[in-house]
């Protein structure tokens, strides 16, 4: 619990857009930032000091897009798409108990926290279907470590085989049979009403861990299921979260499917909104932009993942043009591979420079870190709330060791902090003006028991999954080729290095 009053004194407050620090005292009362002043300015006899001596003190990074489930069975495999992962994955990622889901999501909050994250949205995957407990487990951890987060159970009424028209009939016939009886249920109304029911008893403090609706991707959900998704989270004033035009054969599939793009798809539904964020965008066309940036939604930009995957650069500087709102992720641990905002605030960067030549469209370092704070917590429901410190908003405050080398020299610390960056500045960090990370070191679990305890855990998981693994690699070609014919197949969109050298490659 945070002290009634803390006085931090003596830091560097990071002034992001004007690229400078300057030394100023935050009072914090509670959880919530009163005033910013000069260096000796009154505070309450009482009040818990903070000596910020040599510290850059910067807003908390917000993590717009990840996924707990995957931080036990983290960097699975290499040359991995993203629908060679939707195939794979599940393979790796069974049998987890209760416990495994709660040490998954620990792990997870543990490395955020010592690398500057102070809040996430976690898309949590449970095979073969959400359950409450699942739920509670992974609200839980975040809870115990600290950390805020707003946790939505993925959801679909088809596999990832019915999803992609012709998949299932490529298969051969053993699988076939095999994969085509499995998945979700055809209807997903009970997936509805068991998270209706979460919602309506959900005990967590909502400052803190709040849950939402995350109907996967566009193409694993029924415009039925669709509907009723966006009609609960309406009901209860949460957000909607999905993987939106991720890949190019998402894209495709898509056209074939609605004879239209997936965003044009889901406005048709009328499913976007202010609490919607369509995670990645990569294939979005600037007609699906101007959707998303009409209803007030949200993009959740994951650089890592779509690069590591091979999905495309996204254009960030068009979403940006239009209005958009975008956040940056991290993505999972089994495609980024880790969790580290600092670097994807980098890669954010990097990638909106290799699109071009023309330096003026390029993400200057203040878009990026507005986008990785601001941004995001738009994105997570948490606007005028966090991603600022000001007064008024939470005291979720990351200090930046001022003497770590990324700083020698302070030059420029809005360019140092998103480009030279790497978490290893990271000294102490506040979140809700409770300190959870001291001498970069995360205090409110035993870190070492818990490596300890995941350690083990994925030891049982690798042997329990051993086979199922075995099995799913054996299709491993057959589906990489099918989805590769269909991702070759023309778009209007290209958001590939090589579109116009190699437009079709085989």
């Amino acid at each position: 619990m945070a002290p009634a009053h803390t006085i931090i004194r003596n830091g560097l407050l990071v002034d992001a857009p004007g690229h400078r620090v300057d030394p100023r005292d935050i009072l914090v009362a509670g959880d919530r930032i009163a005033e910013i002043g000069p260096p000796g300015m009154d505070a309450p006899p009482l009040a818990v000091v903070v000596d910020a001596t040599n510290r850059l003190m910067m807003p908390g990074l917000i993590n717009a897009h990840t996924h707990s489930h995957a931080n036990l069975p983290r960097s699975p495999g290499d040359r991995w798409t993203l629908e060679l992962a939707l195939h794979l994955n599940p393979s790796v990622r069974g049998n987890q108990t209760l416990e495994d889901k709660y040490l998954s999501a620990q792990l997870g909050a543990v490395e955020m926290l010592s690398k500057g994250c102070t809040a996430c949205y976690d898309l949590f995957y449970e095979f073969p279907q959400p359950s409450h407990d699942g739920l509670h487990a992974v609200a839980q951890a975040y809870s115990d470590v600290g950390i805020r987060a707003v946790v939505a159970p993925m959801m679909a009424s088809q596999s990832f085989y019915r999803a992609i028209p012709g998949l299932l009939e490529a298969l051969p016939d053993a699988a076939r049979e095999r994969l085509g009886r499995g998945g979700p249920p055809a209807d997903g109304q009970g997936l509805l009403d068991d998270a209706r029911r979460t919602l309506h008893g959900w005990h967590f403090d909502r400052d803190r861990v709040r849950m939402a609706v995350a109907p996967t991707i566009p193409l694993h959900c029924s415009d039925r299921f669709w509907q009723g998704a966006a009609g609960l989270a309406r009901d209860y004033g949460v957000g909607l979260h999905t993987h939106l035009a991720e890949s190019k054969v998402q894209a495709v599939a898509g056209m074939k499917r609605y004879g239209r793009t997936l965003t044009a798809h889901l406005d048709r539904l009328g499913v976007l909104g202010p609490g919607f964020t369509g995670a990645h965008g990569v294939w979005l066309d600037d007609e699906d932009m101007r959707r998303l940036e009409g209803a007030g939604a949200a993009v959740a930009h994951n650089p890592a993942s779509n690069m590591r995957y091979g999905s495309g650069l996204a254009a960030v500087r068009r979403m940006v043009e239009q209005g958009l709102t975008v956040g940056i992720g991290t993505d999972s641990r089994s495609c980024s591979d880790n969790l580290n905002m600092f670097e994807a605030m980098r890669l954010a960067s990097y990638t909106s420079r290799v699109r071009g030549p023309d330096y003026e469209r390029w993400l200057t370092s203040d878009e990026v870190f507005r986008m990785a704070t601001e941004g995001s917590a738009r994105a997570l429901g948490f606007a005028g709330e966090l991603g600022r410190i000001a007064p008024g908003y939470k005291a979720d405050i990351v200090f930046l060791d001022r003497r770590n080398l990324n700083y020698v020299p302070l030059n420029d610390v809005t360019v140092q902090i998103v480009n030279a960056e790497d978490g290893t500045g990271v000294a102490e960090v506040m979140v809700g003006g409770r300190m959870v990370v001291s001498g970069g070191r995360v205090t409110t679990v035993d870190v070492d028991r818990l490596i300890d305890r995941c350690e083990a855990a994925m030891e049982r998981l690798r042997a329990a999954n051993g086979e199922a693994h075995q099995m799913a690699r054996a299709l491993e070609k057959v589906v990489g080729s099918f989805c590769a014919a269909m991702g070759a197949e023309p778009y209007h969109v290209h958001r590939f290095v090589d579109d116009h050298e190699h437009p079709h490659p085989h």
